[in-house]
């Protein structure tokens, strides 16, 4: 199996919308964009797989080697072997990599944040600058498209945190901002024995809405010229808040079940996104 068919089943085998996004690709920036979504993988699954803490921070201690190796032109891993000519193509910042890989530890480190500034610096980490990246995979002459995918990149992490509340608070972890948390006057302990309630429901409909302000705070920053070229990214930003409209007609019943859009509804929104203009 080459580097590149290990990416690509890697990215298959996951079933995520992003994947949709990437059949509408050249090939060649297919190949790159879909490396930089296993290398995500990869490192994501470290902290979902290992359950010994230190164990997880060792292999990412690994991977942060691994990304130096990538960018030295002397790569081990299958996906790193598929990054080093991505990173020469595309010109690829190390630094996102080592931040991405940041965002996983913290996942490793704490399992609240405090506030929304609290919570938007582990987005950053964990799904802006993969937006960031992606931005320079699908290419742009302004350089304002560079904060719409950092922007964007946010509200797809928000829409995960929203979808997933139930199934983190099972694996100990509550991204929920504990601010948001008290002002509604609801227990940590109330998310573990998945108790949902009209402070519950409201709590969730302000985190759709905040999510909603970055996706739309994305868009206002994507100038005209460079909206053909970050199509992809158009066609997350379509599937994703269709789930976000899915949640609140299931009326954010996030706790005991993982609300998801079928892969024939995905593949409609990614083809009928993909013909606008």
């Amino acid at each position: 199996m080459t580097p590149d068919e290990y990416c690509q089943q890697r990215a298959a085998r996951s079933g995520s919308s992003f994947y949709y996004s990437f059949l509408f690709l050249p090939p060649e920036r297919r190949r790159a964009i879909t490396a930089l979504y296993a290398f995500c993988r990869e490192v994501d699954d470290v902290v979902d797989e290992v359950a010994d803490p230190g164990v997880a921070q060792s292999k990412l201690a690994w991977w942060r080697i691994e990304v130096a190796a990538a960018f030295a032109g002397t790569p081990q891993h299958p996906v790193t072997r598929a990054l080093t000519p991505v990173i020469a193509a595309f010109r690829l910042s190390e630094a996102h990599f080592q931040a991405v890989i940041d965002g996983m530890a913290m996942d490793i480190e704490r399992t609240r944040y405090l506030d929304f500034a609290d919570l938007e610096t582990y987005c950053h980490r964990a799904a802006g600058v993969v937006g960031l990246l992606s931005a320079e995979i699908f290419g742009y002459v302004d350089p304002r498209t560079r904060g719409y995918a950092r922007d964007l990149g946010i509200a797809f992490q928000l829409t995960n945190i929203i979808r997933d509340v139930g199934e983190d608070a099972r694996r100990g972890r509550i991204y929920l901002p504990q601010s948001d948390l008290a002002r509604h006057g609801i227990a940590a302990s109330a998310l573990l024995q998945r108790q949902e309630s009209d402070a519950f429901r409201a709590m969730m409909a302000e985190q759709v809405a905040r999510a909603r302000r970055w996706y739309e705070q994305a868009m206002e920053q994507l100038p005209d010229e460079d909206r053909a070229a970050q199509r992809p990214g158009l066609i997350m930003a379509a599937i994703y808040r269709a789930l976000l409209e899915e949640i609140e007609r299931e009326r954010f019943a996030v706790l005991d079940q993982r609300i998801a859009l079928t892969p024939l509804r995905k593949l409609w929104i990614a083809w009928t996104t993909s013909r606008r203009r």
